[in-house]
C-alpha cells in the first residue's frame, strides 16, 4: 500500500495551508505533524506501528507517480489509488486546514471507483471459429475502453444517483447565470463533477470553488482573487465558468472538446487535434490524460441523468 503520509503531502499540494481561524500560515510539515498526532491519540497502537514514517524521498516518488498516472493516457492505472484514497479521506476531514482537500477528494472518488472497475473487468472472450483447433495465443487487449464504451460505463454509474447535497442550494440560482452568458443552463451540472456542488472544495494544484477555477483562468474571465477570492462564491464562480465555456465553444465548436479543454487545457486539445488531423473528441480521446478520458463521459452521463440531454445535443452558445 502507498504510504498514508505520502498521500497527505500530495493532497496538501506541497503548498502552505491558510488557517481558517486567523492569519497564521500553517506549513505543510505542521499539517502532517498535526494529523500524525491525531492518529497517535486515536488509533490502536498495533495499527499505529504499521504506519510509515515521513520520508521526503518517498513523498517525491509518490507525487511523481500520481501525477504520471493522472496525466498519462491509461485510465486503468488510476484505479490502484482508490483504497489509499479511501483510507486517507476521513483523516483529511478531521482538521480545518485539510478539509478543503477532503472536499475536493470526495468529488474525485468516482474517478477512482470507475477506473478500478475498468481495471478489474476481464477483456471479452474472442468468438469461436469454425476452423481447426489452434493453440490459443494470449492477446493484449486495449487497456482503455473505447469512447463509446466509456460513455456507457459512466451512464451506468450515474443512473439513479441522488442529487449532491449542495445542488439544491445552487442549481436554480445559477442556471440564469449560464443563460445570461448565452451558454446552455444545463452546464450548471459541471459543478457536480468538479466539486459535488461544494464551494469550499480546493484541489492540490490550486483550483477552487464550485467550478474548480484555476487562478489564471479566474482572473482571465473576471473572477477576482483579491481582496476576497470570488472562486469560493457561487455566482462569480459560475459566471467565470460560463464565460470560459463560451470562449472554448467559439474555439472548438464541439461540446465534448470544450469539456476536454476545460479539464486538460485548451492547448492540449488543440495540439492533439492538429497532430491526429482530427476534428472530434473520439478521435483524440485515447491520447488525452486519463483524468480527461473519464471527465468528459462523466460530464455527459451527469447531464443525461439530471437534464436528459447529451453533450452532443446541447445548443451552440446564443441559440
Amino acid at each position: 500500500m502507498i504510504p498514508l503520509a505520502c498521500l497527505l503531502v500530495w493532497l496538501a499540494g506541497g503548498l502552505p495551508v491558510q488557517a481558517q481561524t486567523n492569519d497564521e500560515v500553517i506549513t505543510l510539515p505542521e499539517v502532517i505533524q498535526g494529523v500524525q498526532q491525531l492518529v497517535q491519540e486515536n488509533v490502536d497502537t498495533n495499527v499505529l506501528a504499521a504506519l510509515p514514517t515521513v520520508d521526503p524521498a518517498v513523498i517525491n516518488r509518490f507525487y511523481a507517480e500520481l501525477q504520471a498516472r493522472m496525466g498519462g493516457d491509461e485510465v486503468v492505472d488510476v484505479g490502484a489509488l482508490r483504497d489509499t484514497a479511501r483510507t486517507v479521506l476521513p483523516l483529511l476531514e478531521l482538521r480545518p486546514e485539510t478539509r478543503p482537500y477532503a472536499d475536493w477528494l470526495k468529488a474525485q472518488m468516482d474517478y477512482l471507483d470507475v477506473a478500478e472497475e475498468i481495471r478489474e473487468t476481464p477483456p471479452p472472450l474472442l468468438p469461436p471459429t469454425n476452423g481447426p483447433p489452434v493453440t490459443p495465443v494470449p492477446s493484449v487487449p486495449s487497456r482503455n475502453p473505447s469512447p463509446p464504451q466509456e460513455r456507457e460505463i459512466w451512464v451506468r454509474h450515474e443512473t439513479g444517483r441522488p442529487w449532491p447535497a449542495g445542488a439544491k442550494a445552487y442549481v436554480a440560482e445559477l442556471k440564469p447565470v449560464f443563460a445570461a452568458a448565452n451558454v446552455p443552463p444545463a452546464l450548471v451540472w459541471v459543478a457536480e463533477v468538479e466539486s459535488s456542488f461544494n464551494r469550499e472544495a480546493e484541489s492540490p494544484v490550486g483550483a477552487a470553488g464550485l467550478f474548480q477555477l484555476m487562478p489564471d483562468t479566474a482572473r482571465r474571465f473576471g473572477v477576482s482573487l483579491w481582496p476576497r477570492d470570488q472562486r469560493y462564491q457561487a455566482v462569480p464562480s459560475a459566471r467565470g465558468a460560463a464565460e470560459y465555456f463560451k470562449y472554448l465553444y467559439d474555439r472548438f465548436a464541439d461540446w465534448r472538446l470544450v469539456m476536454a479543454a476545460y479539464n486538460a487545457g485548451e492547448g492540449t486539445v488543440e495540439r492533439l487535434l492538429a497532430r491526429e488531423s482530427a476534428h472530434n473528441y473520439d478521435a483524440i480521446a485515447g491520447h488525452l490524460p486519463a483524468e480527461t478520458q473519464m471527465y468528459v463521459p462523466r460530464i455527459e452521463a451527469v447531464l443525461l441523468e439530471r437534464e436528459g440531454v447529451r453533450l452532443a445535443g446541447l445548443a451552440a452558445p446564443g441559440i
